[in-house]
């Protein structure tokens, strides 16, 4: 009934712990935290990087696993990524699937590469590669292991070499990614930088394409491109653009020995788009590359690999 103070929860219970206000529990808050800890102290700081670095005995910078692991489905495909030394983990195949030549060759490969062979149900497959038409046959890729761009200077550094750094503008096609990471490697430069988001990442496609480069260059990823822009630029690297409309030509890049073999970042935009606006306002000169035609633009990976030689060229003359 109304006022019944017998029934539970009527009865307002006190409590004699401290009210949030200047006093209490708050108080304890403005009380002093002691010094500033040092910066190799703090978690976040460069020194804290290099510090535990030192102590592991490794470059500074740890490398980032990129998300899940992936997997290529049907024969044909996994065949390709064996012969071109996509760093598979493990060859599934279906119980009862037909032994042809296709799958015959992915065994062989498979022994021959170390790789691990998995026979599972069909259902299984199904399952682990989320419906696709694998023909009784997939391989398991595991995550790449992104490099820190940092760790792109520290091996300049290490070769007595000049930085040469590619960085791409939200290039989204894997394809393009791999041609790009592939004449990276062959035209000398040190590493290639990605945005983390919004960007293809290091696929099993984009392994392909680099043709096994992906396995002899670094590949970082970066969250902001155009605070790690920056960033190269405060280390003192020239950073330049590649852009149709450029204030100066590639030909011109190069005959400015000083510019062509002193630390350089060359920064190649999105298929169709180019540069996004804020890269190109952050870049030291834009770029762009004579053509004999109409032709109003290359396709990424073509710019990037014209560009990095007329460098690599430039620099051979030292």
């Amino acid at each position: 009934m109304a006022g019944n103070s017998q029934r539970k929860g009527s009865v307002r219970k006190s409590s004699k712990r401290p009210t949030a206000g200047s006093g209490g529990r708050v108080r304890r808050g403005l009380e002093g935290k002691g010094p500033t800890p040092k910066a190799k102290d703090r978690e976040y700081h460069k020194a804290h990087k290099i510090d535990q670095a030192k102590k592991r005995n490794a470059p500074a910078g740890r490398p980032r696993k990129g998300g899940d692991a992936e997997w290529v489905a049907g024969r044909n495909a996994v065949v390709e990524a064996l012969r071109e030394g996509v760093p598979v983990s493990a060859v599934y195949v279906a119980d009862g699937a037909e032994r042809d030549g296709r799958l015959r060759e992915a065994f062989k490969l498979a022994q021959e590469g170390g790789v691990g062979l998995m026979e599972v149900s069909k259902g299984e497959l199904d399952r682990l590669t989320g419906g696709a038409v694998h023909q009784g046959l997939a391989a398991r890729i595991p995550p790449y292991e992104y490099a820190h761009p940092d760790d792109l200077l520290d091996l300049a550094e290490q070769n007595r070499e000049k930085p040469l750094i590619v960085v791409l503008d939200s290039i989204t096609d894997p394809r393009n990614l791999g041609a790009i990471v592939r004449s990276a490697s062959g035209f000398g430069a040190h590493g290639v930088v990605i945005p983390e988001r919004r960007a293809a990442g290091m696929t099993a496609s984009a392994w392909k394409t680099s043709a096994g480069a992906a396995a002899r260059i670094p590949v970082a990823q970066t969250v902001n491109l155009v605070r790690q822009l920056k960033a190269f630029q405060d280390e003192g690297c020239m950073v330049v653009g590649l852009a149709a409309d450029g204030d100066m030509s590639l030909p011109e890049l190069v005959a400015d020995l000083d510019l062509a073999r002193g630390p350089l970042v060359v920064v190649v935009g999105a298929e169709g788009g180019g540069l996004s606006r804020l890269v190109a306002e952050t870049c030291d000169h834009l770029v762009s590359i004579p053509m004999a035609t109409t032709l109003e633009s290359l396709n990424a990976g073509v710019a990037a690999s014209v560009c990095l030689y007329a460098i690599s060229q430039a620099r051979a003359e030292l």
